[in-house]
């Protein structure tokens, strides 16, 4: 009996990251939103051990290996406290450092790539809830795809649906509501170019 809970609540999960990944919207109490609710407690409950006490590095990414149900590399750093409500749907490229502070709401998918910096608190965002009234409670997710060697300043937040280029740079207090171009420098809220990338070794290009 236990054996088939366990296999009926892997499908109910499968189906719901299926669903999620696909951009549908996930109604208010269908049973999407309570599979997506009964994920949370789990990610609740393995973020609360994370972020009591101190941990060596490797027991962190043991923990994040829970939280997300897949290897982490050891050559990813975070710093807790992390934040998560739901974890099954982040996906962590090599030599990621993620600072202390940050949440993640990655019911719409977080994919970080290569030697990316994450900064102190920033936020991932992955769900918007409808504008009608009537469905409010109704869920409506978009992925956050960050390139390879982006960097996030402090205090960042990342809208649903914005894709960050390789090597982009976001500065501290952003609120990003669009795609960010690869080599971009943005600032502000919502966040704009202001400047490129130099070069490695070069000027600041015009």
């Amino acid at each position: 009996m236990s054996g088939t809970t366990a296999e009926s609540r892997d499908a109910e999960l499968a189906a719901l990251l299926d669903a999620l990944n696909a951009g549908g919207r996930i109604a208010a109490g269908s049973p999407h939103h309570l599979t997506m609710h009964r994920i949370s407690q789990a990610a609740l409950r393995v973020t609360g051990e994370l972020n009591s006490g101190c941990h060596p590095p490797e027991r962190v990414r043991e923990l994040l290996a829970g939280l997300t149900g897949r290897a982490v590399d050891d050559t990813v750093t975070v710093f807790p406290p992390l934040r998560s409500d739901f974890g099954r749907n982040i996906t962590l490229g090599r030599r990621v450092f993620i600072n202390s502070g940050c949440a993640f709401q990655d019911q719409g998918g977080i994919t970080i790539g290569d030697d990316c910096l994450i900064g102190h608190n920033t936020v991932f965002a992955t769900l918007n809830h409808d504008l009608d009234p009537a469905r409010r409670g109704d869920l409506l997710p978009a992925p956050i795809v960050i390139g390879r060697n982006v960097w996030i300043g402090a205090n960042v937040t990342v809208l649903p649906g914005v894709t960050i280029g390789d090597d982009a740079v976001v500065a501290a207090a952003a609120v990003v509501t669009k795609d960010v171009p690869s080599g971009a420098v943005v600032v502000g809220s919502p966040a704009r170019v202001v400047r490129r990338v130099p070069p490695p070794g070069g000027d600041v290009p015009a």
